[in-house]
């Protein structure tokens, strides 16, 4: 007797990206075990055809950025990856070949970051097709990096580069020049999960998510969880050439950096005694962080200095989904 065609599928396509715990993709659910001494971290997110990547965006790197999102959500916790759960709502008429190139890129994030797929459900739907991933993590007991902590006077820091993920989408839009070197595009379509990071700066730093729906709206809930409020100095904020360069042209680019979303840099909260550790640690692991601020006393608002140390209004402060 033949498989039905959606568990032929599942079959075909994956159950080789399934490990231990998944037991083959032929139950419904996982058995696994938490390494001891580990707390359980849990986080999902959800991708949507025309919402959160492009229809022609190449199936691979919609696989392997529906994976990053959800580790960039376990590197704000100080969390390493242990696997994940995914459903996958598939407009009716997918070529099998999108659905093949959209499990390789799974597969090679899988070998990258040290994880395998648990189980889920694949369902078909009229269009667009929707995705959604359950990541599971484990962090140290006494290490959990949470949006609450944040206290006056602590710095506002941030890994890597800002803005680079708003702009990549305008540039593959067609509304933005073409980038030549292609860093901006690849930065939308293949955001970089902070994993190290998170790990060696779990303990030390106060407060911490990673930046999603835009810098100013992601601070904005580190303030409230604090209960403070926050000042940035929009000089201080880390570019990469392309968005540097783009800046030097436009200046009017500078809300859409600050508020744009896409990066999945982390964003932190630290005592400033603690500045040549973070610094530190951030280093031993290969990557950059920049001071931006600081949290202030008051309600909890985002004020953004333009470089010029005027105030600098925003007509939003990032991405909602409604």
């Amino acid at each position: 007797m033949s498989l039905p065609a959606e568990f032929a599928l599942i079959a075909r396509h994956f159950r080789p990206l399934a490990g231990e715990g998944a037991l083959d993709l032929s139950d419904d659910a996982a058995v696994l075990d938490i390494p001891a001494g580990r707390r359980l971290v849990i986080a999902a997110d959800a991708m949507v055809e025309g919402v959160h990547y492009l229809p022609g965006d190449p199936p691979g790197t919609v696989g392997r950025k529906l994976l990053r999102v959800n580790l960039s959500d376990l590197a704000a916790m100080g969390a390493a990856p242990l696997g994940y759960l995914m459903t996958t709502s598939l407009a009716r008429g997918m070529p099998e070949a999108w659905l093949a190139g959209f499990v390789a890129g799974l597969a090679e994030d899988q070998r990258l970051f040290g994880l395998t797929l648990l189980g889920g459900d694949t369902t078909a739907t009229p269009g667009p097709t929707s995705l959604s991933l359950t990541i599971l993590g484990t962090v140290e007991p006494a290490k959990v990096i949470t949006r609450a902590g944040a206290r006056p006077g602590d710095d506002i820091w941030v890994s890597g580069t800002i803005g680079d993920g708003a702009l990549g989408l305008r540039v593959l839009q067609g509304t933005l020049p073409a980038d030549t070197a292609g860093h901006l595009a690849r930065r939308y379509r293949l955001p970089e999960p902070r994993l190290a990071l998170g790990q060696a700066l779990a303990g030390l730093v106060r407060a911490g998510m990673d930046v999603s729906d835009g810098l100013v709206q992601d601070l904005g809930h580190l303030c409230r969880a604090g209960g403070c409020g926050a000042v940035i100095d929009a000089a201080a904020l880390p570019l990469s050439d392309a968005a540097g360069a783009l800046l030097a042209a436009d200046a009017g680019l500078l809300p859409l950096l600050l508020t744009g979303g896409d990066d999945y840099e982390l964003l932190l909260a630290a005592d400033p005694a603690d500045r040549a550790e973070v610094t530190a640690r951030a280093a031993a692991c290969g990557m950059a962080v920049a001071r931006i601020g600081r949290f202030i006393a008051g309600p909890a608002e985002v004020s953004v200095h333009a470089p010029d140390g005027s105030p600098l209004a925003l007509p939003r402060g990032g991405w909602s989904h409604f």
